[in-house]
């Protein structure tokens, strides 16, 4: 538990905003990381000593939470990073993507007085991966393919062969897996293993709830107690979703419902499958089959949507030895082929709605990106072709992937100061909110229209601290033309993120929660107000932000809760406790009629 709260110092954000001044905060941030102006800046408290809390357990709340944001914030991402007394001394994860599984609840409880009564906050967690914490303390190592986590030395020649022809498989095993990037709520096609799996009190009703990560499996937790109950492998959905990597991030109809991501099946000719699942009937259709003798397999987080289209990006983070190299080496971010700027990323876009499959493909320069923010279509009225946008957070390379290594976010022994000291690397490490335009013919035809350019048109780069990662978006505009994004960015002050900034798309403004020195926040979920039956359309960005930020000063962590509009603190709930700094969430509103708050006992 907490000890004496100090009190938080401003830092002033030295950010000037606005179109003309991007190049000059881009450089000035690129220069306080050479000048590790982050060493102040405490992170650990988010790394190390977390615990689960099973509770529920109630928050102290202050300021201003409105009414109409009650409802349910679950957030996923890494919670444990340290075993002690294994049967070789500590263990310690080595990248951050690699911590053992962690979920927790954030109950927004309205109050029956009425919508100006304070609500209430409750909070529970649970870990997800217990019996691989076991088998580590019993083995000291992980037996298991990792993201990043640095390879055992001890591991032989043999083992590594053996790895390769009898690859680790996932045990399946709920306890075990270790399965907790995003989350994905009724992913139809899935049996439930979930107890009074269709009993909720949430709008609409969550029946049930699946983490996901990159990788053809997920994990089925109970949406009350977080406890990990079941696994399911895409191969369930189709039986030709047999390979062993995906991504993180499906993408889901806003219409309809309906459940998108892709399959990866590695090899001499490797196949990327991407498939539709119908939130009506749980059929999955493969809507496209990717090969090319010049397309390697990549690692890939994310994807577009689009109304018409399935737009499927392959960014220069190819696997090496066509796949193979990730059980020899144990890990996907070694197993990577050094970055190369010649080899260009490959679009394809998909028809999802009259089974054409690929009808249009582009290049863009070499490149990375782990986040997809969000695509739209416009028509041409002249020629009848369909005008596709694309935005994306992306990198010049893949540096950033080694960014999340913890001991540069923590700053083990000078290693962020090495890191962000190289000044190439320190500009490729910076995030840039592009948007990407191309043109597919409205010809109808099913051959792909060689007339039309192969090349990707750039509108815009927003470059950093004016856009950052995990962006989030008003989600009434999901597949449709918007203006604001939310994301986390960073200033310089930070070995992680700093702060949280809105970023105008059509005046290209900027503006950042004033947070204090040392107030690290999480990934910012949207939620709007709701609209009154027979009201006008409210504006996009009439909503809040909420976002799980740590005080790594005191060492504990509160819910907070800021205007979409002006990005001013409303208010917040506090632990006495600290969170682990974590990935991806979604919130789901309570009932219109589950408005009574309950005392905390």
């Amino acid at each position: 538990m907490a000890g004496k709260t100090e009190e938080p110092t401003q830092r002033p954000t030295q950010v000037l905003g606005g179109f003309k001044n991007e190049e000059a905060d881009f450089e000035n941030t690129v220069q306080r990381m050479l000048d590790a102006d982050f060493e102040d800046w405490p992170n650990e408290a988010g790394f190390e000593g977390l615990e689960e809390i099973r509770g529920p357990v109630y928050l102290s709340v202050k300021g201003s939470i409105p009414a109409w944001a009650a409802g349910t914030l679950y957030r996923t991402g890494p919670g444990q990073f340290i075993i002690d007394d294994t049967s070789k001394g500590t263990y310690r994860t080595t990248h951050w993507f690699d911590g053992f599984g962690h979920s927790h609840r954030f109950d927004i409880i309205a109050n029956s007085s009425g919508a100006d009564a304070p609500v209430m906050v409750r909070y529970s967690s649970r870990r997800q991966s217990q019996e691989l914490v076991d088998a580590v303390r019993k083995n000291g190592r992980r037996s298991d393919i990792t993201f990043g986590q640095r390879v055992d030395p001890c591991i032989g020649l043999f083992a590594k062969i053996m790895s390769v022809w009898r690859p680790p498989q996932a045990s399946q095993d709920p306890n075990y897996d270790n399965v907790c990037v995003a989350m994905q709520p009724d992913v139809p096609g899935l049996p439930s293993k979930a107890k009074g799996a269709a009993e909720s009190g949430h709008r609409g009703g969550i029946k049930t709830m699946w983490l996901t990560t990159d990788a053809g499996m997920m994990k089925e937790i109970d949406q009350h107690t977080l406890e990990p109950v079941g696994m399911a492998k895409q191969e369930k959905l189709h039986p030709l979703l047999k390979g062993p990597v995906s991504c993180a991030h499906a993408q889901r109809d806003p219409e309809t419902g309906d459940f998108f991501n892709f399959n990866l099946e590695m090899g001499y000719r490797s196949t990327y499958r991407i498939f539709r699942t119908s939130a009506s009937t749980g059929k999955t259709d493969i809507l496209a089959a990717i090969y090319a003798a010049d397309l390697k397999p990549a690692y890939i987080h994310s994807f577009f949507l689009s109304p018409s289209y399935v737009i499927f990006c392959v960014p220069s983070s190819h696997i090496g030895m066509r796949g193979i190299a990730v059980p020899w080496i144990g890990n996907l971010v070694d197993a990577m082929e050094p970055f190369n700027k010649s080899k260009s990323c490959k679009w394809f876009v998909v028809d999802r709605l009259y089974d054409r499959g690929v009808v249009a493909e582009f290049e863009s320069p070499a490149g990375f990106f782990f986040h997809s923010v969000n695509s739209f279509e416009e028509r041409d009225e002249a020629t009848g072709d369909t005008i596709v946008y694309c935005d994306v957070i992306e990198y010049p390379s893949t540096d950033v992937i080694r960014s999340f290594e913890l001991d540069v976010i923590l700053q083990t022994d000078g290693v962020a100061k090495k890191f962000w000291g190289d000044e190439e690397r320190n500009h490729n490490c910076q995030a840039r909110l592009t948007r990407h335009k191309f043109r597919v013919s409205g010809s109808g035809a099913h051959k792909l229209d060689k007339s039309i350019s192969s090349t990707t048109e750039k509108v815009f780069e927003i470059k950093a601290p004016h856009a950052g990662e995990l962006p989030t978006i008003n989600p009434a505009y999901a597949t449709k033309k918007y203006r604001y994004v939310y994301s986390l960015a960073n200033r310089g002050y930070s070995s992680i993120h700093d702060s949280l900034v809105k970023t105008d798309l059509v005046t290209r403004d900027t503006v950042f929660w004033d947070n204090p020195k040392g107030h690290s926040p999480g990934e910012a979920i949207f939620v709007p107000r709701p609209k009154t039956q027979g009201g006008e359309d409210l504006e996009e960005d009439d909503g809040v932000l909420l976002s799980v930020v740590l005080d790594g000063v005191n060492k504990t962590s509160y819910l907070l809760c800021v205007d979409a509009r002006t990005m001013e603190e409303l208010g917040r709930a506090e632990c006495d406790f600290a969170i682990a700094v974590g990935f991806h969430g979604l919130h789901w509103p309570s009932a219109p009629d589950d408005a009574s708050a309950e005392s905390p006992s």
